[in-house]
């Protein structure tokens, strides 16, 4: 990977960082590409944009993110902006001619994820989303198990993913609890079961879902209440292409839950599980172990679990989050260069998307729905 590249950065809240620490990380991590270079940042103030810039390490800021996506120095573009804006800033920086690294998901509306996938295809340019939970490097294990049958035949699958920020039933309203975020916990949520199961075993064929609020309104910063318009729990039926049965319990409402992305993956021959809050380790049951020896085992990640070699020499040290991002950033980067990339993009982001709309249409009409 030749060549040092522009970086243009929007958002800078929880996930702009993320995206931020991973720019600044990738090259001392793995030293085979050249140091980004970080040109500019975009805020809704530029007062703000420039104090993120000194922050963060980026030339200059900006209050005006068509500025940053005008600007020729910068070649590819971070955005990390709520969900409703994804669309017209991916749409306008690919047009411009860069390269597109967008947080999830998508788009609020089917159509405009079509839209971006479409500019994507037009353009010719690298367009990937924000799903690090498949960047894990014991993720990575699990799939070459599977693809060896470690566990024989899949049989079905269990996902939950649960976290406790909409637990509070008088924690303030904001943008998650409106309907122009998207669906709630489907989309803003779900979306990161869904790209385990595109990475593992394609795309998601059939759904039936039920979809429900667990708080009817929420306290306003004015002292009024206002009705929650998204949903912070869904419970969904699913199949995958070769007829797997699966089943998905998604809670953003969840007390004690703080980051669960549990995956239950059954077999002819075994089980595989594994837990996002404990990423670091997974855990195997195999059926040809000899009776008096047949139980979970656990393994912990180390460095024969690429890449975690290039970060810790250590096994049992564990990774974080947000390497997690530095591996996705390299990932990118080698999808730019020209090089085979674990990475889903737009086009790929579609069957994620098509899957959250087919489960917000089965909760409506109370039916499966065929994707």
């Amino acid at each position: 990977m030749d060549g040092s590249i522009g970086v243009g950065l929007i958002g800078t809240g929880y996930m702009g960082k993320c995206h931020a620490l991973a720019w600044n990380g990738v090259k001392a991590v793995f030293g085979d590409c050249a140091r980004p270079r970080l040109v500019q940042l975009a805020e809704v103030t530029q007062d703000l944009a420039q104090r993120k810039a000194d922050e963060f390490g980026f030339q200059r800021g900006t209050g005006d993110w068509r500025e940053l996506v005008a600007d020729p120095d910068v070649e590819v573009v971070s955005i990390t902006t709520p969900n409703a804006f994804h669309a017209e800033m991916a749409i306008a920086a690919l047009e411009a001619g860069k390269h597109v690294w967008c947080e999830k998901p998508m788009a609020v509306a089917l159509v405009d994820a079509e839209r971006m996938a479409a500019a994507a295809k037009a353009s010719g340019k690298v367009a990937v989303l924000g799903y690090n939970y498949i960047q894990s490097p014991l993720m990575r294990q699990i799939e070459a198990l599977l693809q060896e049958g470690a566990i024989g035949t899949v049989n079905h699958i269990r996902l939950e993913m649960d976290e406790d920020f909409m637990a509070d039933p008088e924690a303030l309203f904001y943008w998650k609890s409106e309907a122009s975020s998207g669906y709630g916990a489907p989309d803003d949520f779900g979306v990161h079961p869904l790209s385990l199961l595109q990475v593992l075993f394609g795309p998601v064929t059939k759904v039936f879902a039920n979809l429900s609020r667990p708080y009817a309104d929420r306290p306003t910063v004015e002292g009024t209440r206002r009705a929650v318009e998204t949903f912070d729990i869904a419970s969904v039926l699913f199949e995958l292409g070769e007829g797997i049965s699966g089943v998905m319990a998604l809670n953003r409402s969840a007390w004690g839950r703080k980051g669960r992305v549990a995956l239950q993956i059954f077999g002819s021959a075994g089980t595989i599980v594994f837990d996002q809050e404990r990423f670091n380790e997974l855990q195997i049951y195999s059926a040809a172990d000899r009776q008096s020896l047949q139980g979970f085992r656990t393994i912990l990640a180390g460095p024969q679990h690429p890449p975690y070699d290039r970060f810790i020499p250590a096994p049992g040290h564990g990774l974080g989050f947000n390497d997690l991002k530095i591996i996705e950033c390299h990932e990118l980067l080698r999808r730019i260069g020209g090089e085979d990339a674990r990475v889903i993009d737009f086009q790929t982001g579609l069957n994620i998307e098509r899957a959250v709309h087919a489960m917000a249409q089965s909760h409506r009409e109370q039916r499966w729905v065929v994707i």
